[in-house]
C-alpha cells in the first residue's frame, strides 16, 4: 500500500495554485465584487441603524402585516424585537440582518434566474447537480480561506462564503417549482397562442410562486446559520458576542446571544411562512 500513499494526487496543492493564479491574475474583479458588496451592506446598514429602533420595528411590524395578514404574527415580531431592544442587542442584530438580507439579495438574484434556465434544461442540471451537493455539503469553514485571500477579513468575506453556502437552496427549489408545472397547463397556454416568454411569465413562475418563496425563506435560515461562522473572518453581528462568550466561557452572553439568534430565526421564519396565509 505504500506505493498509493507515496503518489498523493496533489488535491491541495492544485487548489493554492489556482487560488493563487486568481489573486495575481483576476484582483480587479475581486476588487469590483468587494467594492459592489460593500456599498449594499452599508446601504443596509444605514436604512437599520439611522432611524430609531422603534420605528424599524414598527416598519417590520407593518411588513409583517402586509405578508401575513396575522395580527398574532405582528405581535410575535414586535415582542421579539422589544426583547432584542431590551438585552441590548439591536446593533448586534442589525448587523447581522444586514448580513442575511444582503445574501438574498444576491442568492434570490443568482439562484432564480439559474433554477429557470436549469429547469428548461435537464442536460444542464444534472450536470449543476454534484456542483451544488459540493457546495452545501464542503465544511463552510473551507470557504473562508479563499474569501480571506480574495477579500481580506470584514463583512465582504462572510457574506461571500455566505452566498457561496446558501445559493443552491434557491436554484434548487427553484428548478422544482418551475419543472413541476403541470403538462396541461404548459399545453393550453402553448395551444392559444402564448410564447415562451409569455408561458413563463404567466403560468410557470405564477406556479412556482410556493417553491420560490421556500426558497426565500430556506435562503434566510441558511444565511443566519452562519452568522457565527462569518464572525471568524470580521463580519459583525450576533456571532461576536458569541465568539466571544466561547473564547472567555461566558455562559451568560453565549446564551444571551444564542437565543437572540433564535429569536431572529423564528421571528423572519414567521414572517415568511407561505402556509400561514
Amino acid at each position: 500500500m505504500t506505493w498509493l500513499t507515496d503518489h498523493k494526487i496533489p488535491v491541495g496543492d492544485a487548489a493554492a495554485e489556482v487560488f493563487l493564479w486568481l489573486e495575481i491574475n483576476a484582483a480587479f474583479i475581486f476588487d469590483a465584487i468587494s467594492d459592489a458588496m460593500e456599498a449594499l451592506i452599508d446601504g443596509i446598514l444605514w436604512l437599520f441603524q439611522t432611524p430609531n429602533p422603534l420605528i424599524v420595528i414598527a416598519l417590520f411590524v407593518a411588513l409583517t402585516w402586509v405578508l401575513q395578514r396575522n395580527w398574532k404574527t405582528c405581535l410575535f415580531v414586535a415582542v421579539g424585537f422589544l426583547f432584542i431592544l431590551n438585552q441590548g442587542y439591536w446593533e448586534e442584530t442589525t448587523e447581522s440582518l444586514t448580513l442575511v438580507i444582503s445574501a438574498c439579495v444576491v442568492c434570490m438574484g443568482v439562484g432564480v434566474p439559474i433554477g429557470i434556465a436549469v429547469a428548461h434544461r435537464p442536460g444542464l442540471y444534472a450536470w449543476m447537480r454534484p456542483v451544488l451537493d459540493l457546495m452545501q455539503t464542503l465544511p463552510t469553514f473551507v470557504y473562508l480561506i479563499p474569501a480571506i485571500v480574495f477579500f481580506g477579513i470584514g463583512m465582504v468575506p462572510g457574506l461571500l462564503a455566505t452566498v457561496i453556502f446558501v445559493v443552491p437552496a434557491p436554484i434548487r427549489l427553484t428548478h422544482l417549482g418551475i419543472s413541476s408545472t403541470p403538462s396541461p397547463l404548459l399545453e393550453a397556454a402553448t395551444a392559444f397562442g402564448a410564447t415562451p416568454r409569455q408561458v413563463l411569465w404567466k403560468v410557470e413562475l405564477p406556479y412556482a410562486v410556493p417553491q420560490i418563496m421556500a426558497g426565500l425563506n430556506q435562503t434566510i435560515m441558511l444565511s443566519l446559520s452562519m452568522v457565527v461562522i462569518a464572525a471568524l473572518v470580521g463580519a459583525d453581528g450576533l456571532g461576536v458576542p458569541v465568539i466571544r462568550a466561547l473564547n472567555s466561557v461566558n455562559t451568560a452572553l453565549g446564551f444571551e446571544s444564542g437565543f437572540v439568534i433564535v429569536v431572529v430565526a423564528i421571528m423572519l421564519d414567521r414572517m415568511l411562512r407561505v402556509d400561514s396565509k
